[in-house]
């Protein structure tokens, strides 16, 4: 008796990336639109705050939560994050199934905490990041791997000292 073979789902969709299926242009490989900020914008040294990531994509276009969702921030020591990368499960973004396919629901802004290091530097800050992300288009038949970047702007000012 032969015992039949089952294989996870996203050996599927890995397959399926690299059959020769049409696939966009080099022109069009930017399916991730990002709207990337703070929340505050202004931070003390030792305050919390948290990166707010509003993601879209074009009508037709999904993001794929396997083989893998990631969201990677460019080290700066004046910002203290939990991890050093963040997938879709880390993030909570919950996972919409219709007609049989996975996607990510990309309704709700995903907020990222991290705190300002007690001894960050004072001014204005620059923080560059990445999403790598699988797309897929079931109706044009593909699906690619890609990155997004990103840049968030905001400032560090000296640890306010209590009122007396």
């Amino acid at each position: 008796m032969r015992k039949k073979l089952v294989l996870p789902a996203s050996v599927f969709l890995i397959f399926f990336c690299f059959l020769p299926f049409s696939r966009p242009s080099a022109a069009q490989d930017e399916f991730l639109k990002v709207e990337s900020s703070a929340r505050p914008k202004r931070l003390s040294r030792g305050e919390e705050g948290k990166i707010i990531l509003k993601l879209a994509v074009p009508e037709g276009v999904i993001l794929s939560p396997q083989p893998s969702f990631i969201i990677e921030f460019n080290p700066i020591p004046d910002l203290v994050f939990p991890k050093t990368f963040f997938t879709a499960s880390d993030l909570g973004i919950e996972i919409l199934e219709e007609e049989g396919q996975s996607r990510l629901n990309l309704g709700k802004p995903i907020e990222i905490p991290f705190t300002v290091s007690p001894e960050a530097n004072r001014g204005g800050h620059i923080l560059e990041g990445r999403i790598k992300y699988f797309a897929r288009s079931f109706k044009d038949d593909w699906c690619m791997k890609s990155t997004a970047k990103f840049s968030v702007a905001l400032s560090t000012r000296p640890t306010l000292l209590p009122q007396k």
